[in-house]
């Protein structure tokens, strides 16, 4: 850890780094802590996942797991490093190496009209007069969000220096220019002109200096109360929506009105790889019905020219 902190600094986010720290501390020192690390081979690895998917509490994500194998690779790798080891063992899962693409709940667009008109009647008539800031705080981030697809811990570490307000060349329109601070450092996102009006609109109510964080919080017993009202606390195949979702709607959406998968993918600090595999296969704008319902004349038995 001492080793890993120091190369990364200022190449990965420290909440990384805890990340990592919190692997090790958790679940990896109690299993492999008292073996030598040359006992850590392929056959070791796999008892370690089966005691991971024993756990009876439930078993971890399949994403949570990997993170756990990466974290020992690391491991393993400073082994290697220190000549403790002369090579990796095999790391891979024994079955099932590639699992299920489970694509990301997000609002289709009659879903966020409803979810949209939700927020803004939550404003207008508040159940109590001293939640209605709550609602205004809420309806302004989920705007801003769905504006923007940050995601929901970029989001929290945002300050209002962060952001400006420009007129972008290209199209003239006023829009979001955001340094965005995630685990790979600085990025950059330019929203869509709706995220200016909730933006200002949220700087006046908590008249924001610079140093303060534009969301403190996030108001997530009035999101989950307003998706249980809805009905729409899971999508069609049961999947749980988040804060994320508006991040998978932003996604979504832009790749719905066509906008370039590659811009997409830049403006939200991700790869054109995870968009076509987590968000563009089930968007059915993405299909191209004039490449698919392609009909050829055929040819004639004899070899004739057809008559007119």
């Amino acid at each position: 850890m001492v080793e890993f902190e120091a190369l990364t600094k200022g190449q990965r986010n420290p909440i990384y780094v805890d990340g990592h720290r919190a692997r090790l501390a958790n679940y990896l020192i109690p299993f492999f802590g008292a073996m030598s690390v040359r006992e850590v081979d392929a056959g070791v690895i796999a008892e370690y996942r089966v005691m991971r998917m024993s756990d009876r509490r439930g078993p971890p994500a399949r994403s949570t797991l990997h993170q756990e194998i990466v974290c020992l690779r690391q491991v393993l790798k400073t082994a290697i490093r220190l000549r403790w080891i002369d090579h990796l063992p095999d790391l891979s899962a024994p079955y099932g190496r590639s699992g299920k693409i489970s694509h990301r709940a997000w609002f289709s667009p009659e879903e966020w009209k409803l979810f949209e008109e939700a927020l803004h009647d939550r404003v207008a008539k508040p159940r109590k007069a001293r939640w209605r800031e709550a609602g205004e705080n809420l309806r302004d981030y989920a705007l801003i969000m769905i504006n923007t697809g940050l995601r929901p811990d970029e989001s929290l570490r945002l300050e209002y220096r962060d952001v400006a307000v420009v007129t972008d060349d290209a199209t003239g329109e006023r829009l979001l220019e955001i340094a965005v601070r995630g685990k790979r450092g600085v990025g950059w996102c330019k929203s869509m002109p709706e995220a200016v009006e909730p933006f200002l609109r949220l700087k006046a109510r908590n008249a924001g200096q610079p140093l303060d964080r534009l969301f403190p919080s996030f108001q997530r017993e009035l999101f989950n109360a307003l998706l249980d009202e809805l009905k729409m606390k899971t999508d069609r195949e049961g999947r749980r929506r988040t804060a994320y979702s508006l991040r998978h709607t932003y996604i979504s959406t832009r790749l719905m009105h066509g906008a370039d998968i590659y811009q997409v993918a830049k403006n939200c600090r991700t790869s054109v790889e995870m968009i076509e595999t987590y968000y563009a296969a089930h968007i059915k704008n993405a299909i191209d019905a004039s490449a698919i319902n392609v009909r050829k004349a055929r040819p004639s038995p004899t070899g004739a020219t057809p008559a007119p």
